[in-house]
């Protein structure tokens, strides 16, 4: 993570990561992606069995402007498990398909094995 100004948006980025073991910020909620990208990773989380938090960055401009700046990654969705950004859509269809991101939730202990 990248040494960030703090601002309203990145204090919440901060406090939501730490707080819950796997958020998707992402367009849309879980129930309703709003752009095919967010809508790939919540079916891989849903398909897994992980309990996540999606946070919808439509609902605030400076919160979608605040998680690219915080992970210095210019795309949506993100995903963080344990505090730690994994990656976006195509990264994260690429752990799922090769089996490492079942392996990694397994080894965290989000699912079971």
């Amino acid at each position: 993570m990248t040494d960030v100004a703090s601002t309203p948006a990145t204090d919440f980025i901060a406090k939501t990561i730490a707080e819950h073991p796997v958020v998707v910020f992402m367009k849309g909620v879980p129930d309703q992606p709003r752009c095919g990208f967010s809508s790939v990773v919540v079916q891989i989380l849903d398909h897994l069995g992980v309990e996540f938090v999606g946070v919808d960055v439509l609902q605030d401009d400076d919160l979608r402007q605040g998680i690219k700046t915080f992970t210095d990654w210019p795309t949506i969705p993100q995903l963080y498990v344990k505090g730690e950004f994994l990656g976006g859509s195509d990264i994260i269809r690429e752990m799922f398909q090769s089996g490492e991101l079942k392996t990694l939730f397994t080894e965290q202990g989000l699912i079971a094995a």
